[in-house]
């Protein structure tokens, strides 16, 4: 699929506060912990546990807080599907961003060894 204007838009103006609660709750479901799933976020974002806080108390949108992330050198390697979208493939960087976020969830989620999800 190819996303279109209004669906970058939409998740530009999306906030971490509204989707975080989801990630806990899919990779509670699946055995694995609060502390793993900001282990990935920490990964990717450079955010330590503090700032992500501060991030969700200030219910920042999902361009606010790419924004500030100091996004890891290494997250052109997070490929794959996800929602239907190849990420190698997405165009709009804040999209493809929230998508690297999103897949790493998915792959803790789904009992991936965490030295293959931080790559």
């Amino acid at each position: 699929m190819i996303p279109t204007p209004e669906h970058n838009e939409r998740i530009a103006k999306m906030t971490f506060a509204s989707v975080y609660p989801h990630y806990i709750t899919k990779v509670e479901k699946k055995g694995r912990t609060k502390a793993e799933l900001h282990q990935v976020i920490t990964w990717l974002t450079g955010f330590d546990d503090t700032k992500i806080q501060e991030l969700i108390e200030k219910k920042v949108t999902f361009e606010a807080f790419f924004e500030q992330a100091d996004l890891n050198s290494n997250a052109h390697l997070i490929k794959g599907v996800i929602c239907g979208y190849r990420i190698e493939e997405l165009e709009n960087p804040l999209t493809k961003q929230t998508r690297y976020l999103d897949k790493l969830v998915d792959e803790l989620a789904k009992g991936k060894k965490m030295e293959k999800i931080l790559r």
